[in-house]
């Protein structure tokens, strides 16, 4: 079997959900990472897109930032901003939206707003950006965090990016009609939803991986598939195209 970290089978999880025919509204770090790993293996054809304006990216490293220049070097087009949100992302044209959070519950809402209360934070973090649109009109979300009690949390201080609501019942109530997180892939394992209730469940254990380890990290009691699999590991060519990119972003900002 080939030595890997839990980051990289994460990592390559979440970039085999993605399919050749997507349109992707693409996150920065490890949404991005996955996103061109799938790019550069299994969906050559894949379109991926960033809040910047670049359509069609074929980055030769990963980007610090939306902004990043080699984003728009790399772009069949680059439109403006207004124009992406407006006519790409609320006109129903993007397939999937890769998402990453500070923090998130059980129904797959995401914080990235702050810790603590809202007017006196124990911390304060970067806000929304897009991602609250991100979340309500991508056809559907897949999610990639790393698991821990800090991240995967019982109540969200703050619902900055809606999953599933609340209670797993407010996207429907609300008549958003996008299927919202329909994979919710960690570095122990990937949730999916449930199919009446909504709660993110464990359909799937990264090898090596306990019931009890993904419990121990996460702020709910998680629920498991009757049909629970284990996710099958990184093969010998992921994990090379993954840390090839990798060492070639890290040798281009070291550059830079």
């Amino acid at each position: 079997m080939n030595a890997y970290t839990q980051n990289e089978i994460m990592i390559i999880a979440a970039a085999r959900a993605l399919r050749n025919e997507d349109i992707c509204f693409v996150g920065i770090g490890a949404p991005s990472a996955a996103c061109n790993l799938a790019r550069l293996t299994h969906a050559p054809d894949i379109t991926l897109i960033y809040e910047s304006g670049t359509i069609a990216t074929r980055p030769d490293v990963l980007p610090l930032s939306i902004g990043d220049g080699d984003l728009c070097d790399t772009a069949l087009t680059t439109v403006s901003v207004p124009e992406m949100f407006r006519y790409w992302l609320q006109g129903g044209r993007m397939s999937v939206g890769f998402l990453g959070g500070a923090q998130i519950d059980r129904y797959a809402n995401l914080n990235t707003t702050v810790v603590g209360d809202y007017h006196k934070p124990k911390v304060r973090l970067p806000g929304g950006g897009g991602a609250p649109e991100i979340a309500t009109n991508c056809g559907e979300i897949f999610i990639i965090m790393a698991m821990g009690k800090r991240a995967f949390v019982e109540t969200l201080p703050f619902i900055t990016s809606m999953g599933h609501g609340a209670t797993g019942r407010e996207r429907r109530s609300l008549g958003v009609k996008t299927k919202g997180p329909t994979k919710l892939i960690t570095d122990l394992c990937v949730f999916e939803p449930d199919h009446e209730t909504k709660e993110m469940t464990v359909a799937s254990i990264h090898p090596g991986v306990t019931r009890g380890r993904i419990a121990e990290n996460c702020g709910w009691a998680p629920a498991f598939a009757a049909d629970m699999g284990e996710t099958p590991a990184p093969t010998a060519r992921e994990l090379e195209v993954l840390r090839d990119i990798q060492a070639r972003t890290k040798a281009a900002h070291a550059r830079s």
